[in-house]
């Protein structure tokens, strides 16, 4: 059960859950042909495209045909999720923020009829919880105290996410161009889910970015979230994704 979005109700804690921080890696792969600000969507069919490939055969695959190799770039990326409150009693509990900036991955731009692909991964113990200016991007005021964030991302990787077993998450995304959706394989927890997402993309001086907001659902990976009190208390199932991820030519 989801535990780590914390709820202080007659001085009880209660964790949250954003496992589903994984899934939002689906807007990272933007890439290949960008994301739709405010898109929500829907977990499709498996997609063979994005799983028949081993994990790195594709990139060398790619460099044997001369094709354009970009790599991204971990200093101007970001993945934030914010997760929110509810029920009857919402007002007892907090919002919080989980985030990642150690994305490590490749993109290949789509090229005429050659299909693009977007690979990355990063490992759950470098993700960062209730960082102050990411908070106040969010539009949360309140500032959880340092005993409450270390509780929360404890909690988190050992009881949610199980990250000693699993402590990487893969994200690959397939595209045929700019417009086309991008096919994409998230792997979290050792199950893999397909989506297809709308996408819009930006480059500049050897530079691609993407960026924007999209909402995703924790149920989508068969995560329960957390309530009590006959869900008076409750973690919203339905979670708001803002990234920016950048790819750069590769050196």
């Amino acid at each position: 059960m989801p535990k780590y979005l914390r709820f202080h109700a007659t001085r009880r804690t209660f964790l949250p859950l954003t496992a589903a921080l994984l899934a939002a890696l689906l807007a990272a792969c933007a890439p290949l042909s960008g994301m739709l600000p405010g898109a929500s969507p829907e977990a499709a069919p498996p997609s063979a495209a994005a799983a028949t490939v081993p994990p790195d055969a594709w990139l060398d695959q790619a460099r044997a045909a001369r094709r354009q190799v970009l790599r991204i770039d971990t200093a101007t990326s970001l993945i934030a999720v914010t997760v929110r409150r509810g029920g009857a009693l919402a007002r007892l509990g907090h919002d919080h923020v989980i985030a990642t900036r150690g994305l490590s991955g490749w993109a290949v731009p789509a090229a005429g009829a050659k299909p693009g692909r977007t690979s990355f991964s990063f490992r759950l113990d470098q993700m960062i919880v209730d960082d102050t200016e990411l908070r106040a991007v969010a539009g949360l005021n309140t500032v959880p105290s340092a005993d409450a964030i270390s509780g929360t991302r404890n909690n988190m990787l050992v009881k949610v996410l199980d990250a000693e077993q699993y402590p990487e998450v893969r994200v690959v995304a397939d595209t045929t161009g700019p417009g086309a959706p991008l096919e994409t394989a998230i792997t979290l927890h050792g199950v893999t889910r397909h989506y297809a997402v709308p996408a819009t993309l930006s480059a500049s001086g050897g530079r691609v970015t993407a960026s924007g907001t999209v909402q995703l659902k924790q149920s989508d990976f068969g995560i329960k979230p957390f309530s009590v009190l006959g869900g008076a208390l409750a973690v919203q199932d339905e979670m708001e994704l803002r990234f920016e991820i950048s790819a750069v030519k590769a050196r």
